[in-house]
């Protein structure tokens, strides 16, 4: 992929925080120093909230707050920030959403991993951000982050899995500026539950949702997917959004509509 100007684009791939991150960066800072510091800068911050956030480390700030060894007020302060979305998302989706688990005991487990990822890739995107003439995506466990400066300039092509068959596209969404993020049963399995109820939706298999601020797209992606057979219907209430909605039977719906998205 080039730019209109025919810039080269130069690809970086790092593991972090459980999946595979990668940086496709084209224009000025693509290949020089800053711009290799700046991949280290958003390397090192999502390890940073992999260190705060990780479910899977006994040694976290997240176990530890849901051990109850600490309070919120003892915590780096982004953790306060990140319940605090949480709490948000289950007000917009009714509780369809939410950062607590049922647990095997009958009790509810702390776990924000549904705004964590998208909330970490979009503040570590900081750095990258504060690189002049360059462009950049950014993508992290099949939600990204993109910035185009030059209008004139080739947007990005998403491609959007079949996940029924992961392997086809469903859809290529040219992205200048602004994010995408996905929520489905592909790659993961059945880890999407509507808190309402604890049990996996049965009636959607994936949810895409595009929009300006990746936290708000994952949230957005992951919350209409709790919601089942409204998935379509409220993301269609989210204001700046567009996304596809893949049932369980194959079919597919555009949200907003086919005539008024990209889709």
């Amino acid at each position: 992929m080039t730019t209109a100007t025919g810039s080269r684009t130069v690809r970086r791939v790092a593991h972090v925080m459980g999946f595979p991150v990668s940086l496709a960066v084209r224009g000025r800072h693509a290949d020089d120093a800053a711009g290799r510091r700046a991949w280290e800068d958003a390397v090192d911050s999502l390890a940073r909230a992999e260190s705060v956030f990780s479910t899977y480390r006994a040694d976290s700030w997240i176990s530890r707050l849901d051990r109850g060894e600490v309070d919120v007020v003892d915590c780096p302060p982004e953790v306060a920030e990140v319940l605090a979305l949480g709490d948000a998302a289950a007000d917009a989706s009714g509780g369809a959403f939410s950062v607590h688990r049922p647990r095997r005991d009958g009790g509810f487990g702390l776990d924000p991993s549904g705004v964590v990822k998208g909330w970490a890739l979009e503040r570590s995107a900081a750095a990258l951000r504060a690189l002049d003439e360059t462009d950049f995506c950014l993508s992290g466990g099949g939600d990204l982050l993109c910035r185009t400066l030059d209008p004139a300039a080739e947007p990005w092509r998403i491609g959007i899995e079949d996940p029924f068959a992961p392997q086809r596209l469903l859809a290529r969404v040219p992205v200048s500026t602004g994010a995408v993020a996905t929520s489905g049963t592909a790659h993961r399995g059945a880890h999407v539950v509507d808190a309402r109820t604890g049990a996996a939706p049965a009636a959607v298999a994936q949810v895409t949702v595009v929009g300006a601020s990746l936290t708000w797209a994952d949230i957005d992606a992951t919350a209409a997917f709790a919601l089942g057979p409204d998935a379509a219907t409220w993301l269609s209430t989210r204001a700046g959004r567009t996304g596809l909605v893949v049932w369980a039977d194959g079919t597919t719906t555009p949200v907003p509509d086919v005539q008024r998205s990209q889709w």
